[in-house]
């Protein structure tokens, strides 16, 4: 059984998300938030929130809590916002406002 979260359009590059999301994979769910409260990006605050709801879920389907591991965390591509910044001799530059779609799956541990 298993429990998941996807937050969609979150405002912060797949890139630096996923940054966030290698160093929690695999974890148990409970060292991983407490790991995000002390890594000091944007991207870690927008997972902690992902990984909030996913417990949440788990807790709604009866899910035991405390054996809970993160299986799957992922950073896809979402639309990019496409903005014109004003350049010398009137030229103009594309800025790329990048969005990911973030999506955390969490299963529990099997006994061994």
């Amino acid at each position: 059984m298993e429990a998941r979260a996807v937050l969609r359009y979150a405002k912060v590059s797949p890139t630096k998300a996923r940054q966030v999301l290698r160093l929690i994979q695999g974890k148990s769910a409970g060292e991983a938030l407490y790991q995000l409260r002390f890594i000091p990006k944007k991207s870690a605050r927008i997972v902690e929130g992902v990984l909030r709801s996913a417990l949440a879920n788990a807790e709604q389907k009866n899910m035991d809590l405390e054996r809970l591991y993160i299986k799957k965390a992922v950073a896809d591509e979402g639309p990019m916002y496409k903005k014109w910044l004003p350049r010398a001799h009137g030229r103009a530059t594309m800025l790329r406002k990048r969005t990911s779609h973030i999506t955390i799956v969490l299963e529990e541990k099997e006994e061994t």
